[in-house]
């Protein structure tokens, strides 16, 4: 598996906006791409630094939809909240562990009342 993080930075006041974007846009965007595995926006909502991860079958796969121009598409839209460079990096993924999300645990019925004998 491979990795590719982009690090941006926007006003801190702008991060809901980002998150919108991402939310909207990039997941939905990244799901259609060949090889995408998942994605994540860790965020530090004082400094606005915002740090995408997104998860590919493999490099060639990452590549590839850097060179179809999804990857560019996407960056534009987060223009107008830039408030530094972004950094685009990609890894390799050695380790990763991921819980699904839990289930709420179904409420227990009520037990009716056993009348007692007279």
């Amino acid at each position: 598996m491979f990795a590719r993080m982009t690090i941006i930075q926007v006003e801190p006041e702008k991060i809901d906006e980002a998150v919108k974007i991402y939310r909207k846009s990039v997941v939905p965007e990244a799901k259609k791409q060949k090889g995408y595995r998942g994605a994540c926006l860790l965020i530090d909502p004082k400094s606005g630094k915002c740090i995408s991860v997104t998860f590919w079958r493999n490099g060639r796969d990452a590549v590839a939809n850097e060179e179809s121009l999804y990857y560019q598409e996407q960056l534009v839209k987060f223009l107008n909240l830039l408030a530094g460079p972004m950094i685009r990096e990609g890894y390799e993924v050695r380790v990763h562990s991921m819980e699904p999300q839990a289930k709420p645990k179904p409420k227990k019925k009520a037990r009716p009342k056993k009348k007692g004998k007279k």
